[in-house]
């Protein structure tokens, strides 16, 4: 530990989660940070509460007398607890890493192997079976105060110790936690960020999406996902917003509710299920009516973000893969402005913002954030340079050299397009670009963005690598359940003819399959970020693929 708690970073200075923690406890002490549902009851949290039980876990952390910089995992969903730990393993001086809470056996033991972690905090889960297949001899386990898991110690009896007295500060060039991305390919890499790296985009964060004290946010999507991490909850750490948490599956709408949030970012699966949610009470014809009428359009359109739960929300954000331009412009029309924005564990997922909203912007991931220098590689790959950069890949130098160029900038992976308002749009991931039988490349992205402009789809894989022509795997959504196989297959007929009409001869899709099991993250056809694995979906239905079928539309 340092005695230095800021960094100077391009006239900036940057501090750190413990000396912003350490800020409110003494301004702040009484004032409400977090509330976390337990049976239907809400347990909260002050900042005075919350820095005195990441004391007494950080001093129960030095207890063990590890060697500063030991690495300690979580996994678990987010509670107030996954806070609290990520903190006390700060103050303690050792790195955090989190494991998503939907990792199966193999990848949470692989984990906790490269990064030698002696300790897991295990937490509230949706299914404990893998955690409870894992072998654990060498690791020593703490459970979090809910059940399903029997772990070496009680999180109440763990804690149950003098706090820390002393206000420890890290040295800001240290590394603060190493992130196992999810990845759709091979073993997770473990991104290493210092405490510089990714303070300088959860810092910033508050002036380009002006995060202040005033703000509510849910905290839900997973915080072992970097977007999480930085823009909920180390910005709330800057902001000194409120955190609200979940307490089920079953309780989301009421928590929601109960939260009323001003920020609230998303992933476009959920989008789609909140649309289809509001579709079930009212049809869209009743709906496009409603909105016409004056007066009466405003009146539903607040009635429908109410129900909703946001109300109050100023701002709404998705991410992690492209949202459907026609959702998009849908919510729109209720009062709902999404802004998609766009990043990588590799960059703090610190890229592009599109805030403000602007409707004819909408299918582009927004503008660089100030900082953030973006620019198009003459192979078409975006390729991006800032502060929040990571500083490598965890005891992988070689995969760690070649993600960077020479010149210092990251290499996304992502091939896209940079327009004269500085937007930039994403036209496809380079490593999904596939050959078809006549030799001819297609890039699937932009055609499955089209496709998804179909309310009855919900996912979609197009492939075709060494096949005369391209063919749209994808599965149906929750309207679809509304629709009988017949209507169904005439729509994706239509969309099937009008996708084929904006295409070069050697992209149009020969057919359109439609699988009825779900592709989800427990049957690994989709990474604990919903995006799909679109290697593990054509290695799995390589027979279907490369059978030949009469009809366009065929049913799995």
């Amino acid at each position: 530990m340092s005695s230095e708690s800021t960094h100077q970073l391009d006239n900036q200075t940057i501090h750190s989660p413990l000396s912003m923690l350490y800020r409110w406890e003494q301004e702040k002490p009484d004032q409400h940070y977090m509330t976390q549902p337990v049976d239907g009851k809400s347990q909260t949290y002050t900042w005075a509460e919350t820095a005195t039980a990441v004391r007494k876990l950080a001093a129960r952390l030095k207890t063990y007398e590890y060697h500063p910089g030991t690495r300690i995992a979580v996994l678990a969903k987010n509670t107030a607890e996954w806070v609290i730990t990520d903190l006390a393993i700060m103050m303690a001086g050792h790195i955090s890493v989190p494991i998503f809470a939907t990792a199966g056996k193999d990848t949470i033991e692989y984990v906790l192997e490269h990064a030698e972690c002696p300790l897991l905090f295990v937490g509230k889960l949706d299914n404990y079976d893998s955690i409870n297949q894992c072998e654990l001899e060498k690791v020593t386990t703490v459970g979090f105060p809910y059940e399903g898991y029997s772990a070496d110690h009680k999180w109440h009896d763990f804690i149950d110790v003098a706090p820390l007295e002393e206000n420890p500060v890290p040295d800001m060039n240290a590394i603060m936690t190493i992130i196992y991305t999810s990845g759709s390919t091979g073993q997770p890499k473990g991104v290493v960020h210092t405490y510089a790296t990714i303070c300088w985009a959860a810092q910033n964060s508050l002036n380009t999406l002006t995060i202040s004290d005033a703000d509510r946010a849910m905290s839900y999507l997973p915080l072992a996902h970097i977007t999480e991490r930085v823009l909920v909850e180390l910005a709330s750490f800057y902001s000194s917003m409120t955190l609200h948490f979940v307490e089920s599956l079953e309780t989301f709408a009421r928590d929601v509710k109960h939260c009323r949030p001003t920020l609230f970012i998303s992933v476009p699966r959920l989008w789609t299920k909140f649309q289809m949610g509001v579709l079930v009470k009212v049809s869209q014809k009743k709906l496009n009516v409603l909105l016409k009428i004056p007066f009466v359009g405003k009146k539903v359109a607040a009635k429908i973000r109410e129900e909703l739960g946001l109300n109050d929300a100023r701002l709404w954000a998705s991410g992690s893969a492209p949202l459907a331009p026609a959702i998009i412009k849908w919510f729109s029309k209720i009062g709902i402005n999404i802004s998609e924005g766009w990043g990588m564990t590799e960059n703090s997922a610190y890229g592009t913002s599109s805030v403000p909203f602007r409707l004819d912007k909408i299918g582009c991931i927004g503008k660089a954030y100030e900082g953030v220098d973006i620019r198009i590689a003459e192979d078409g790959e975006i390729q991006v340079k800032s502060p929040c950069n990571m500083i490598g890949y965890y005891k992988d130098q070689e995969k760690t050299s070649g993600v960077f160029t020479n010149d210092g900038y990251l290499r996304t992976g992502d091939k896209g397009e940079i327009d004269s308002d500085g937007y930039v749009r994403i036209t496809g991931r380079l490593k999904d670009i596939f050959k078809t039988e006549k030799g001819k490349y297609v890039t699937p992205a932009p055609i499955e963005a089209k496709i998804m402009e179909n309310s009855v789809v919900e996912q979609v894989c197009v492939t075709g690598t060494n096949l005369p022509q391209p063919i749209a795997l994808l599965v149906l959504s929750a309207e679809a359940q509304t629709k009988s196989k017949e209507e169904i297959s005439q729509l994706l007929q239509a969309t099937l003819e009008q996708v084929n009409a904006g295409l070069e001869s050697h992209q149009r899709l020969d057919r359109i399959i439609v699988f009825l099991q779900e592709w989800s993250i427990e049957n690994d056809l989709l990474t604990p970020t919903l995006k799909v694995k679109r290697h593990v979906i054509e290695e799995r239905f390589s027979d279907v693929i490369h059978s030949k079928f009469k009809d366009k539309i065929v049913w799995q």
